[in-house]
């Protein structure tokens, strides 16, 4: 719907006459209305008049209207998608088998861990656990992929993105 055809419906609710056409079928009154608003009002798709020749108001049009302005929907990313498809509220369903989006999904993870600080091994057992129950498992990923590295059982992350 283009933004002209959107400006020449809402200026018909601009004229008097129409606008009290309007109002009048909204309200159920269509006696003595006049036929030229009722005309405008059916070009602008605000009036229909039935098999019966009985006039109507139809504010669904302006439903149409509000839809056309609408912003579309936010694009999602491909990340976004894959990170959708294996986690389930917030847990892990399973590892994805191919590396480029089982790095996607530890990249996510990483985040966790802030980069400088060190971490105790059961702190982050229990930071993992919180995505899936292997937590151990998916510790060993993150360490092969170099997203965390580990000396004795400190750990710290060592890759991945970092919001600034």
């Amino acid at each position: 719907m283009s933004e002209q055809e959107i400006r020449r419906v809402l200026g018909l609710l601009y004229q008097d006459d129409t606008l009290r056409a309007f109002a009048s079928l909204v309200l159920g009154v269509t006696e003595g209305l006049p036929p030229k608003a009722l005309d405008r009002l059916a070009t602008g798709g605000l009036a229909a008049q039935d098999d019966d020749g009985v006039w109507r108001a139809t504010p669904e049009r302006f439903r149409d209207l509000l839809r056309a302005t609408a912003d579309p929907a936010p694009e999602v990313s491909a990340e976004e998608r894959l990170l959708r498809t294996f986690l389930v509220d917030g847990r892990l369903q399973t590892m994805p088998m191919k590396r480029d989006k089982r790095l996607v999904v530890l990249r996510y993870i990483a985040q966790l861990f802030e980069p400088g600080v060190r971490y105790a091994e059961k702190d982050v057992n229990v930071a993992l656990r919180a995505f899936h129950d292997d937590h151990a498992a998916l510790r060993r990923y993150l360490i092969d992929e170099s997203l965390l590295s580990r000396e004795g059982n400190v750990y710290w992350r060592s890759g991945g993105p970092v919001d600034l």
